[in-house]
């Protein structure tokens, strides 16, 4: 598709995203090749986005997206020209979803979520080393958020994903993470019925499906590779490899949300006992707006 107009950008994390119009008549959030991240975060993106949907998870529809940064001229900020200028061309589009909310801590802690699905998202997050879905930064989005349909998980944002593409050679396919501060660990994920259930279904002819989606001009540089090709190879044997060796890796080992909960209660009065008494009387907000909107009216 191509971008048609810009409505704003999306400050909520370090890539500053953009909601777009588009000439198919859709929205989307725009993820740029010029922000800090590069296109390896857009190629996690897609290769784990990808992956997810075949598996059976929810996330949201994928496009390559032409963007002009001219249709963002009257954008005020200058380091957002800077990044929109330095994006013209394809880009990656994620269908926007309407009024959905953050799964944040408050939302969870009355947000149901089976056993079995939390741990397919954990399996999933562990097969391509997704650290970045952690209690306090979920990536993980709750919608819809009114209507009749019931509301639902949707993942979002994976270009932290697949660490081992920024050091190809200390990449390791049985390499075990840690896990225990996953967003869904307190919701006793069951990882071995995942593990039983997905990792049959990760195979040779899904990888090689899913890779064939990244752009070549975004594979076309990678040191140590002949080629884009090349490296789409290199994916499909890593993640092939690591869905096979999954007995190394699996996570089981969660705290329960009553742990959690008195780790942050510690960390809390911790942070109290170290403030100055006039800091005291000010409302730790940690870094959210007073008046932030609390969604949770709408799940139940």
């Amino acid at each position: 598709m191509t971008a048609v107009r810009y409505v704003n950008p999306l400050r909520t994390g370090g890539s500053v995203p953009g909601v777009v119009e588009a000439d198919d008549l859709g929205t989307y959030v725009l993820k740029f090749t010029g922000s800090a991240q590069g296109v390896k975060a857009l190629v996690a993106e897609i290769v784990v986005g990808e992956l997810a949907r075949r598996l059976g998870l929810r996330f949201p529809e994928l496009v390559l997206a032409h963007f002009d940064p001219a249709v963002a001229a009257d954008e005020p900020h200058q380091e957002v020209q800077d990044l929109l200028r330095a994006s013209a061309g394809v880009n990656l589009g994620m269908d926007f979803l309407p009024g959905a909310a953050d799964l944040t801590p408050e939302i969870a802690a009355a947000f149901p979520v089976d056993p079995l699905e939390a741990g397919r998202i954990v399996w999933l997050d562990a097969l391509t080393v997704n650290v970045d879905r952690t209690v306090h930064s979920s990536n993980l989005m709750v919608w819809p958020t009114f209507g009749t349909a019931p509301p639902r998980l949707w993942l979002i944002d994976h270009g932290a994903a697949l660490v081992f593409h920024h050091r190809w050679d200390g990449a390791a396919p049985e390499k075990a993470y840690d896990f225990r501060h996953h967003a869904l660990g307190g919701y006793g994920p069951d990882v071995r019925a995942a593990d039983a259930e997905l990792a049959p279904r990760v195979t040779e002819e899904m990888l090689r499906e899913v890779l064939a989606l990244v752009p070549d001009a975004w594979l076309v540089d990678e040191p140590g590779f002949d080629g884009p090709d090349a490296v789409r190879s290199a994916y499909v044997d890593f993640l092939l490899a690591r869905a096979r060796s999954s007995a190394s890796w699996l996570p089981t080992d969660f705290p329960s949300r009553d742990e959690l909960a008195a780790v942050d209660a510690r960390r809390a009065a911790a942070m109290e006992r170290e403030r100055p008494a006039w800091l005291k009387r000010v409302p730790d907000l940690h870094g959210k707006p007073g008046a932030q909107q609390d969604w949770s009216v709408h799940l139940g």
